[in-house]
């Protein structure tokens, strides 16, 4: 190797640095935006000033201005109507700082990927893929006041559809981040063939994870696992009483709070079972060590991510076990994703000589 060819993996390495950075950062905001909505804290900023909101209130007078306009909520009148100021207080400084970081991300994505550019250390697809990750980062910024004001009108809670569109989108930026921070970092792999079958799992692997996170999401928008708080059983039954009781029949699978949480338990389990399938399957092929390494971590990283998941079922959604299972669900994506990853090459070595 040249010492030119020297700089530019060094370059690379500094990029890849930066994106595993943002999305190191990614992964505490959904964490905080779990504890925000776990705290019903996020309905408490009733503005969105993308670009002047860098600061809280200062004085009692705009104290006052912020808490009078959640008094007009519906949250205040149906739910909170004796909160005190002292108490509102505390459930603002969780949403501002939820707001808060995500403009530290923007600037920490922005900053650095200009620079690159000016530098020429990002080019060709890799700089649109970053350009497109930027607007993605906008677009969520968007999309968390779209959610935020479905609360703000007649009810006193957000949209679980807005909800689950917010956290599938900071997973998609959180996935897209590590895939091309792990690109950056490895420069150009090397084929191997024969384990087409591996790759395809990893994809499927992938897919069930956004499933089940996505049928998550819409359980905490309904507060469904507030109830049925047994397992395996939903109290005694297999199949509950109950799951198609809504017109149209495809309502069920989003507004039906016994079929929300059916549909997770069933697309966790799905997933569990998957995924250790898919670790034995590795275990018994010839793949390199640190392949075989990253699948036990993968399997054992959706054992733990099952137990806080019936942990926060039995306990009935208490705040850590709650909060540790949301950042359960980006670990294993991350993880899927850096395995996905390394099996994308079989598939590819496949595609080039069948062409």
């Amino acid at each position: 190797m040249t010492v030119h060819d020297t700089s530019i993996n060094q370059r690379d390495r500094w990029v890849a640095k930066w994106l595993f950075s943002v999305a190191f950062m990614v992964f505490l905001m959904v964490v905080l935006g779990g504890v925000t909505r776990l705290t019903d804290s996020g309905l408490s900023i009733v503005e969105w000033r993308p670009f002047t909101g860098w600061l809280p209130p200062f004085s009692d007078a705009e104290w006052n201005r912020i808490f009078e306009k959640y008094q007009q909520t519906p949250e205040f009148l149906k739910i909170n109507t004796h909160m005190t100021a002292l108490e509102f207080k505390g459930i603002f400084w969780l949403e501002f700082l939820h707001r808060l970081w995500g403009r530290v991300i923007g600037v920490a994505f922005f900053v650095p990927f200009l620079v690159f550019l000016v530098l020429g250390w990002v080019g060709g697809r890799r700089a649109l893929s970053l350009a497109g990750l930027l607007v993605l980062g906008g677009v969520q910024g968007g999309l968390g006041w779209y959610m935020v004001k479905s609360g703000l009108v007649d009810r006193p809670d957000v949209s679980q559809y807005r909800l689950a569109a917010h956290l599938l989108l900071a997973m998609a930026l959180f996935s897209w981040l590590l895939w091309l921070g792990l690109r950056y970092w490895h420069g150009p792999t090397v084929y191997q063939h024969g384990l087409r079958h591996l790759c395809y799992f990893s994809r499927c692997a992938v897919i069930l994870v956004f499933l089940t996170a996505f049928s998550g999401a819409l359980v905490a928008g309904l507060d469904a696992g507030l109830s049925y708080n047994t397992f395996p059983l939903m109290d005694g039954e297999v199949v509950p009483d109950g799951l198609f009781d809504l017109q149209p029949l495809h309502l069920n699978f989003f507004e039906n709070h016994i079929t929300v949480q059916f549909d997770h338990r069933l697309l966790a389990m799905v997933t569990f079972a998957f995924i250790l399938w898919f670790w034995v399957s590795t275990l018994r092929a010839t793949v390199a060590a640190p392949w075989k390494r990253r699948m036990s971590w993968f399997a054992a990283m959706v054992c733990l991510q099952a137990g806080l998941g019936i942990t926060t079922l039995l306990l009935v959604v208490p705040l850590i076990f709650a909060a540790l299972h949301q950042a359960g669900a980006i670990v294993l994506l991350g993880l899927a994703t850096w395995v996905a990853f390394d099996m994308q090459n079989p598939c590819r070595a496949y595609r080039i000589k069948s062409s």
